[in-house]
């Protein structure tokens, strides 16, 4: 197995959790990070928790910096951060498309900049960010998230030329809409028929940043379900 050390940022939210226990699971050593303490509780023993706000790049900076220092250099970070605000292309504010870059952009570039010298000195390491569907074919409703996961899409397509020549793969997986408790409150039935599990989209995160998955680099994998 590749380098055991695991970053998840956003692991407070259902699909960090997920991807935090299952890398757990599979033998890595997890450290799983979220800005919201309490939201990491519930996480499998053995998991080292780290309460920060990776939207902010000098604390992304330091954070890895430390956790290489004090656990490893990491070999594999999965950057699960996001966020959602529903407005047509003519009714979004300025302070939502900031909102939405901070969030769902932002940190896919300040953690990969953290964390690419540790992988870089290793030889090798894998990076997953999590984009969306919308980000891949856009939506009405949703101006300013879909342009932002957009540019994550792009932004993964750049770290990986720029990264890979350094041993160091970059891809991001696309889900759709997951089965979470705040996504049931919010949608009907007939749309949460379609969602898919945070388990299953972490199972296909753990396949990204494995050695099965060692000729994949660059890929924007959809994860949409039925």
């Amino acid at each position: 197995m590749s380098a055991k050390v695991a970053i998840v940022a956003g692991a407070g939210g259902a699909l960090g959790h997920a991807t935090a226990a299952a890398l757990a699971a599979g033998g890595r050593t997890v450290v799983a990070v979220d800005r919201n303490e309490h939201a990491l509780r519930d996480l499998p023993g053995g998991v080292r928790r780290e309460v920060a706000d990776t939207t902010d790049p000098a604390v992304a900076g330091q954070l890895i910096d430390r956790v290489a220092g004090e656990v490893g250099p990491p070999g594999v970070l999965v950057n699960t951060v996001g966020a959602f605000r529903a407005a047509d292309a003519l009714a979004t504010t300025p302070e939502t498309l900031r909102l939405m870059l901070d969030v769902n952009l932002g940190p896919a570039l300040g953690l990969s900049q953290a964390v690419a010298p540790h992988m870089r000195h290793q030889g090798s390491g894998a990076i997953v960010h999590v984009a969306a569907r919308p980000g891949i074919a856009p939506a009405g409703g949703m101006a300013a998230y879909s342009a932002s996961k957009a540019a994550l899409v792009h932004l993964t397509r750049i770290l990986d030329i720029e990264l890979r020549p350094h041993g160091i793969r970059v891809n991001a997986v696309a889900p759709q809409l997951l089965d979470t408790p705040a996504n049931r409150a919010t949608f009907p039935a007939e749309v949460m028929a379609h969602t898919v599990a945070p388990e299953a989209i972490a199972g296909v995160i753990a396949f990204l940043v494995s050695d099965a998955a060692a000729p994949v680099s660059g890929a924007i994998l959809p994860a949409y379900g039925a």
